[in-house]
């Protein structure tokens, strides 16, 4: 396993933090590295209620994992959706793409404990199906040294919280929290579809990644989804049982961004 595979507490910087990243991005400008961020951040007030401490913590261990990646091309798409207006649940899926690329943990919580239990009918998730999940990944070797039982419940927690955060759980008190009806926006699988067209990666590839698994779709699942997005002019796609060919309308996420913004 590649050391940036290894699960790591950095989930604790910040959760969801659906309404800081929107500020952060309105303040983040093209080439603007995390320190100036957060010195901007800071000098501005943007978190009143937050420490210069607290918020370059933000930026250094939330932020910046998650956004300021590709040589901020992902916070450019993010900050032109923003100022186009697109719309804010849209927005907050990719948001959680984002975080879920950049904390393993989260995305491997989400796919092996949420949409199992989600697909089975479960009703809710609590605290110790988050904490068995840590336990397998401490026996697997998942972690770069072993974690404290304190530190164990306290991303228990941090992993539910971010489910909650991103809507595929119900906010509530106690240990339970209810499962949330949870699905793909058409807006958000297109931006998927051509983010993983152009990194680049082949037709077969993009269907076969596992991203599409953070929103509980399998590659026909996957095909299926394409298919409407074609109707649309978005893409063509043709598939038989072991072949997928695209073709695809855009030559770049500046022109898929602008359709987005169009629809």
């Amino acid at each position: 396993m590649h050391a940036d595979e290894r699960y790591t507490t950095q989930l604790q910087a910040g959760l969801g933090m659906i309404p800081e990243t929107m500020d952060l991005l309105r303040l983040w400008e093209p080439g603007m590295i995390p320190s100036h961020l957060a010195d901007r951040a800071v000098e501005e007030g943007l978190f009143s209620r937050a420490t210069a401490r607290r918020t370059r913590n933000l930026v250094a261990e939330m932020f910046a994992p998650r956004y300021l990646v590709e040589q901020g091309a992902v916070a450019s798409r993010l900050k032109f959706l923003l100022e186009q207006r697109f719309p804010s649940s849209a927005l907050t899926q990719v948001f959680y793409l984002q975080t879920a690329r950049a904390q393993r943990v989260f995305a491997d919580f989400v796919i092996e404990v949420y949409w199992p239990k989600y697909m089975a009918g479960a009703l809710s998730l609590v605290r110790e199906d988050a904490e068995s999940f840590i336990h397998r990944a401490l026996d697997a070797g998942k972690m770069q040294k072993r974690w404290s039982e304190t530190t164990i419940k306290r991303i228990s927690g941090y992993l539910l919280g971010c489910c909650v955060d991103f809507g595929l759980l119900e906010n509530g008190r106690g240990k339970e929290r209810r499962i949330n009806r949870f699905s793909i926006r058409s807006d958000v699988a297109l931006y998927l579809a051509y983010d993983l067209h152009l990194k680049p990666l082949s037709d077969m590839s993009v269907v076969h990644h596992p991203d599409w698994r953070l929103f509980g779709l399998n590659s026909q699942e996957v095909i299926r989804l394409l298919k409407t997005l074609s109707h649309d002019g978005h893409l063509l796609i043709q598939s038989t049982a072991d072949l997928v060919q695209i073709s695809w309308k855009y030559r770049s996420m500046e022109e898929c961004l602008n359709a987005l913004t169009q629809r």
